[in-house]
């Protein structure tokens, strides 16, 4: 780790816990109906539940609340769908893109609504501006807003008293967007656009570059000689310079929440890498700072609406702890470079390509530490965006990425998703702790029984199923082994790193598997699907039933779940049970790789 790579990390954690604060009492008033905020926007809301038939004194039970979720999500995909295949004849296509593909619109769709934006495709090559906006922009904000209210439903079954209710969906989905998601990603697009980044609906632009090719070169005759002039000298053809098409597009509004909402994609192929996308240092800082923004927030929310706030504190010191042991990790493993960078004589010493590092697939204006930092907050975070290659990691850096996802994306996380997983773990936590002493488990006041358990643990094991099953089906039949390209164990890491991402609902990729072809179409839509509602219906069972519990006084044998003990304790069962399905699969990946690249193969 360089001085520059330990400013930047401590920087970036400093910043961010500053915001935690006042945005998670901010979003805790939004969510319990007494922000001033609400007294501004309730013509507008009063509006939009006259346009749904929504009464808003209405409340849901937990399997009425996960039904309207998955009605509501369902139609998206629909929507995003038909918008895809019918997007040559529509507006907003200055390009005249062509309908995407039904394999390929059938995974957009689902990739989007479920949070995950795993891209298949070249976004400047693929898609109209009304594509990009009025199906993928809307869907960053639909999809993060879904990962919102499910957390806030599990909030509120930690801290209501036999109530028989979670909320209402359609409510909570309304302040949510209205409230929260849309005058953050305002202000964040206004900032974007004043660092660069372009927001326009203008044609894409062909423009002379710089180079120049066949500078006064001579001209040649039939048989291949130099043709002269009347006076001997030879004839030299016109310099000619190269065009290139420079794509436009509304990229700073799409841009803003698919950081804020941890949706990751791109307008572009080449993603926040783009100087169009990401044009300054400065602007690179606070698209990492907006992704873990939310999650942080949510973590104070917590504390605050279950009235303890030292709960959400111990929540978001294990998150921090593990992110910043991770962030670390990458940047070291890619700043000791490529040993067999010193054997082909890219470099004359070894201790150079130490001093100098993997640059192997990073952008030169952000370098090694800002891309390893970037990687691990948005593979912890649910992202998906990039400023480097995965891909060209060095096999223990793309290993820690690949790892936070297979963490079950509760290191922060995405927004909401993070914060329910987390607190799907504190509860197995307190689980074991109460097996050790022989005590019935209690969080916050609630006990933790046999049903909440059977949900915890499907809520657990449904990932993992769909990333070894998903895996090992791709990589035995013929048109899964089709997209891979690079034999051997890094091309076994490419597989599992698709299929993580889209079960984890991340949407990065190593990017040299070949995914956009039915196959993996296919089968990364049944992980991303189920990856996200196979987890989100347990967890509002887990919210229903805790609200129809009484809140027990804590006693003497009471486990804290608010001071070290139990954050060492919450860290060690991610780590354990998130972590443990997927020794074996690493190990016949990254790990193996790394020994045969610093054994010489």
């Amino acid at each position: 780790m360089t001085p520059h790579a330990w400013l930047l990390l401590g920087l970036y954690l400093l910043v961010l816990l500053v915001l935690v604060k006042p945005l998670g009492i901010y979003i805790a008033n939004v969510m319990e109906g007494r922000s001033w905020a609400l007294r501004l926007g309730s013509p507008i809301e009063a509006v939009i539940y006259r346009l749904g038939g929504v009464r808003k004194e209405s409340k849901m039970g937990w399997l009425q609340y996960a039904l309207a979720l998955l009605l509501f999500n369902a139609l998206g995909v629909f929507a995003v769908y038909a918008l895809q295949r019918l997007q040559l004849w529509l507006p907003l296509n200055p390009q005249q893109m062509a309908n995407v593909s039904p394999d390929s619109a059938f995974n957009t769709a689902v990739s989007f609504v479920t949070n995950t934006n795993w891209q298949g495709y070249a976004g400047e090559s693929t898609m109209s501006y009304l594509t990009q906006m009025l199906a993928l922009t809307v869907q960053n904000f639909l999809s993060a807003a879904t990962g919102i209210v499910v957390v806030i439903a599990l909030i509120r079954g930690f801290a209501r008293h036999t109530a028989q209710d979670v909320g209402n969906a359609w409510v909570d989905l309304t302040r949510v967007t209205l409230y929260v998601l849309l005058p953050l990603a305002l202000v964040f697009a206004v900032f974007l656009i004043g660092q660069g980044v372009i927001q326009n609906f203008a044609p894409y632009r062909d423009v002379t570059t710089l180079e120049v090719t066949h500078y006064d070169s001579p001209k040649l005759d039939a048989a291949g000689q130099p043709l002269k002039d009347d006076q001997g000298n030879p004839v030299t053809e016109p310099a000619t310079t190269q065009t290139q098409t420079l794509a436009m597009g509304p990229v700073a509004s799409q841009e803003a929440i698919k950081m804020i909402g941890t949706n990751g994609g791109g307008f572009f192929n080449a993603n926040s890498a783009h100087p169009y996308e990401n044009p300054t240092p400065l602007s690179n800082f606070f698209q990492m700072l907006s992704i873990f923004l939310i999650p942080g927030a949510l973590c104070y929310t917590f504390g605050r609406m279950v009235g303890d706030t030292r709960q959400g504190w111990a929540v978001l010191a294990a998150m921090t702890i593990i992110f910043a042991v991770a962030a670390v990790a990458t940047i070291s493993f890619e700043q000791q470079g490529n040993p067999l960078f010193a054997a082909a004589g890219v470099d004359q010493t070894a201790s150079a390509i130490q001093a100098g590092g993997n640059m192997e697939g990073k952008e030169t204006r952000f370098g090694i530490a800002d891309s390893g930092l970037f990687a691990t907050i948005t593979t912890a975070a649910s992202c998906g965006a990039v400023i480097a290659m995965h891909d060209s990691f060095t096999p223990l850096g793309g290993m820690i990425p690949l790892v936070m996802m297979q963490l079950g994306e509760v290191v922060f996380g995405g927004v909401g998703s993070g914060l329910y997983g987390m607190l799907v773990f504190a509860i197995l936590a307190v689980f074991i702790a109460g097996l050790m002493i022989g005590r019935t488990p209690e969080y916050l006041g609630k006990k933790i029984e046999a049903y909440e358990m059977k949900m915890t643990a499907i809520a657990i094991l449904v990932t993992p199923l769909l990333v070894l099953g998903g895996t090992a089906i791709a990589v035995m039949t013929a048109a899964g082994q089709a997209g891979i390209f690079n034999p051997g164990p890094h091309g076994f890491s490419e597989v599992l790193y698709a299929f993580t991402s889209a079960a984890n609902n991340n949407g990065s990729a190593f990017a040299g598997l070949s995914a956009n072809t039915p196959f993996y179409n296919v089968m990364l839509v049944i992980a991303m699907w189920f990856g996200r509602f196979a987890i989100i219906v347990p967890v509002l069972a887990i919210a229903g039933s805790l609200a129809a519990k009484k809140r027990i006084a804590a006693t003497a044998g009471t486990l804290p779940t608010h001071g070290p003990l139990f954050v060492t304790l919450l860290i060690g069962t991610v780590l354990l049970i998130g972590l443990l399905n997927y020794v074996p699969a690493l190990a016949l990946g990254p790990v193996v790789e790394h020994f045969m690249l610093w054994a010489g193969h």
